[in-house]
């Protein structure tokens, strides 16, 4: 197994659906092309943007296997594993092997919640045994897990424990806990940053990877950001940090993930309704929403999709 650092945005695909709930795999493809047109390095799939919690077993594998079949070679594919039940993401894990991953993530149990570090540890490494020539993840995000057990400590406890670990997806606004496991063993973990709406400032500390579920439709922007603060012009990255923000906010104030479903669409490539429980925009709000971007010029920073894709 080669443990290959995650590096530039990876972005966190929606999972597509028809008007009547089912899978539209036949969207994905136009997911994949459109993300590598636009510099995106891979692909966290069935995540929390990709309503994986949301998802039968049998769809997650569905959605992996054609994430995997329509891929590009330069967009790596990290399939999230992570379940209420540890034997189902078990499952998950070795069919993502199986299919040709490139690597696996899994947050911790949220009902059962683990209540110490070796809790949380044990879990993970029942999942990763299962997939042991890919790279494992652990993936931190508290605001949806209840989890919110110290990063650095689960590195310490686990490096001996789960000798696949890769390092951390780590999606929290703790910016010294991230910082602690950057450092950790002089940076022998892979630690991707997972709040869009900061990243500059996890670069600032040494983050090199970022995972997000706006680098489906904003990469432009991130891609400047990015290339900005490599020339070590701060004061350019921070202006397209807020830039990305005013955007953000503008998703956030119309309804989140529902709204960024929607916004997804406007870029060409239709990803359908959310599954319940999150509800759809109704196309009045849509209206609204796509008015209040403009006023953001959501244009000038939107992804651009294949013209040999679009609908």
């Amino acid at each position: 197994m080669t443990l290959t650092p995650l590096r530039g945005l990876i972005a966190a695909p929606f999972t597509p659906f028809r008007a009547y709930g089912s899978l539209a795999l036949e969207v994905i493809p136009q997911q994949a092309a459109a993300l590598a047109v636009n510099g995106v390095s891979g692909a966290f799939v069935c995540g929390s943007t990709g309503e994986g919690a949301s998802l039968t077993i049998a769809e997650r594998q569905s959605v992996t296997a054609a994430w995997i079949a329509a891929a590009p070679a330069e967009l790596r594919v990290v399939v999230h594993v992570g379940h209420t039940s540890v034997e189902e993401s078990r499952g998950l894990a070795r069919h993502a092997m199986k299919v040709g991953a490139s690597a696996i993530a899994a947050y911790a149990p949220t009902y059962y919640k683990p209540a110490t570090v070796a809790d949380l540890v044990e879990c993970c490494a029942l999942i990763a045994s299962e997939a042991p020539d890919l790279p494992f993840y652990y993936y931190h995000i508290p605001s949806m897990t209840g989890v919110n057990l110290s990063c650095s400590a689960f590195l310490s406890a686990a490096r001996d424990r789960i000798p696949n670990l890769a390092g951390i997806k780590f999606t929290h606004e703790n910016l010294m806990e991230y910082l602690a496991c950057l450092r950790f063993e002089g940076g022998r973990y892979d630690i991707l940053f997972g709040r869009d709406e900061c990243l500059v400032a996890a670069l600032a500390l040494g983050a090199k990877g970022a995972i997000g579920s706006t680098y489906n439709y904003i990469a432009p922007v991130f891609r400047e950001l990015l290339g900005a603060f490599a020339l070590g012009d701060l004061a350019l990255a921070t202006e397209r940090q807020e830039q990305a923000n005013r955007l953000i906010e503008v998703m956030i104030q119309h309804g989140g993930q529902s709204a960024a479903k929607a916004i997804m669409g406007m870029t060409g490539i239709d990803c359908g309704p959310c599954r319940p429980p999150l509800s759809t925009l109704s196309e009045g709000a849509i209206a609204r929403l796509r008015d209040d971007l403009a006023k953001g010029d959501f244009a000038a920073w939107a992804n651009v999709t294949p013209p040999a894709l679009s609908r």
